[in-house]
Order: structure tokens, then C-alpha cells, then sequence
């Protein structure tokens, strides 16, 4: 009965002593000069993402197999005596594609979820690499998030912006095989308070 305890005890200890490490190996997107700029045509967000693919979504990518990223913001206004009011809450749906035939990279952007159809996209890019693919998907600029008369620039509201690859998209045997492997694990958030020094 000791013995048993022991190994159960020993089990515990190593899964707790694992699970720092496989979340320090995930891979983190850096995010950097967000900027947030309201002018007549609407408010718009720029920001520039740092990160390298992991090995194992690079490989996945040059066999063909499309990956998927999603840049999410939520604008919040405050409020003192229930949960802060959702502003606006945008998408930017982002499709990477592999073409073996012409050696080529295709991006595709659109603001809800793309389908393999295609269907849904409102840009589409072609590129000769994927470091320019990549720079492309990383670069946020502009992107049009709400009307201007909708956001007040007061101090009490703040932006939240996530990123992420979005394995839910993958196809089903390797959305199975990236469940607990953390080289399957891209994402970054950071939070901005909307001030009037903000706009440009």
C-alpha cells in the first residue's frame, strides 16, 4: 500500500514539475507598437506581431496543409457596478497556404472564419516566400475597428488584442495530434488604455 502511495505521490510531483515546462515552451507572438488612431473615416489599429513558426507548423506548411491565424480586438468601456460594456468586437480571419505547383504562398484575409472554399475572403495575396508571407500576417496596419463617433478616447475604455494560430480549423487528424503539444501553442495578448494621446 506504501509503495503504491509512493508512485501515486511521485506520478503527481512529476506532472506538476512537467507542466511549467511544456507552457515555457510554448511559443509566445510578441506584440509591438500598438497604435490606436481615430480620424473621420473610423478608428483604426495598427501593430506590429514578432514570432517564428514552430517546427512542426512549418513542416505542415511546406507539405500543403493550410494553417490559420485570428487577430481578435474587444473594445470595453468601464463600468464601476456590473462587468465592462463590450464597445465593438472585431476578427481578422488569416488563411497561409503552401502551392506546390507554383512554389508560391497564398494568404487570404476576411473578417469572418475561411472556409477551403475560399468563400468570404476580401484579400487575397500571393508571395515567392514565407519570411514575405509571414512579415505580411505579422503586420497589422490600419485595420478599420469601429466608427469614430463610437469610441470615447477618455481614459475609461481600454482595447484587449489577442493572436493566435487557430489549430480548430485544422484537419481532423492533426487537430487530434496538437492536443497537449505545445509546439502547436502561438498566441500573445496585451491590453491598451485609450487616452487622448492615443488618437493620432
Amino acid at each position: 500500500m506504501c509503495s503504491k502511495r509512493a508512485a501515486l505521490r511521485f506520478c503527481v510531483y512529476a506532472l506538476f514539475c512537467y507542466l511549467p515546462l511544456a507552457q515555457a515552451q510554448s511559443t509566445l507572438v510578441e506584440i509591438n507598437q500598438m497604435q490606436v488612431e481615430r480620424s473621420d473615416a473610423g478608428v483604426f489599429f495598427s501593430s506590429n506581431l514578432k514570432f517564428e513558426l514552430p517546427g512542426l507548423v512549418e513542416d505542415a506548411l511546406h507539405k500543403g496543409i493550410p494553417m490559420y491565424f485570428v487577430a481578435e480586438i474587444e473594445v470595453l468601456r468601464d463600468r464601476w457596478y456590473w462587468s465592462d460594456r463590450s464597445v465593438t468586437h472585431q476578427f481578422r480571419y488569416m488563411r497561409l497556404a503552401y502551392q506546390p505547383l507554383t512554389r508560391r504562398w497564398r494568404l487570404n484575409i476576411a473578417p469572418t472564419p475561411i472556409g477551403n472554399s475560399g468563400l468570404g475572403v476580401v484579400l487575397s495575396q500571393n508571395f515567392e516566400s514565407l519570411p514575405d508571407a509571414l512579415a505580411s500576417v505579422q503586420r497589422l496596419s490600419r485595420w478599420r475597428i469601429a466608427d469614430a463617433a463610437d469610441i470615447e478616447f477618455d481614459g475609461k475604455t481600454h482595447l484587449e488584442f489577442s493572436f493566435q494560430l487557430d489549430v480548430s480549423q485544422l484537419p481532423r487528424p492533426l487537430q487530434i495530434g496538437a492536443l497537449g503539444q505545445t509546439d502547436w501553442n502561438l498566441s500573445g495578448s496585451r491590453n491598451l488604455r485609450l487616452t487622448a494621446e492615443n488618437p493620432k
